[in-house]
């Protein structure tokens, strides 16, 4: 497993790269309906990149990650989509739903795995 510190800076390169193709190529994701989703997938991708960064931040000064962290992330990912296409901000917000739904039930089987190998020793 990667440490906190090399997630944290490898999170921030893959935001920053993300972003910047997102914004070199935004009239190609405003063309069309489909590419329009796409741009608000990858909007949704900068939220999940954001959040490890900011949570990775939050873990290595000793402080849990919470709800500000995710509004925080969400916020930064919807004001880049809105600059895509405005239907990216509504992908990009739908799509950021479900990675939560998915990066809290990842956490979620993390933790009680983890508990279960304490209670062995």
């Amino acid at each position: 497993m990667a440490s906190t510190g090399r997630s944290m800076l490898v999170s921030l390169l893959l935001f920053a790269v993300t972003l910047s193709l997102l914004e070199m190529y935004k009239a190609k994701f405003a063309s069309s309906e489909l590419m329009t989703i796409v741009g608000g997938l990858v909007s949704s991708l900068l939220f999940l990149l954001l959040l490890t960064f900011i949570g990775n931040y939050q873990e290595s000064n000793g402080v849990r990650t919470g709800w500000g962290a995710v509004v925080v992330a969400e916020l930064v990912a919807l004001i880049v989509a809105g600059t895509v296409h405005r239907v990216c901000i509504t992908t990009c917000f739908l799509f950021s739903a479900g990675l939560l739904y998915e990066v809290d039930k990842l956490s979620g089987m993390i933790l009680v795995k983890s508990e279960s190998q304490v209670r062995r020793r």
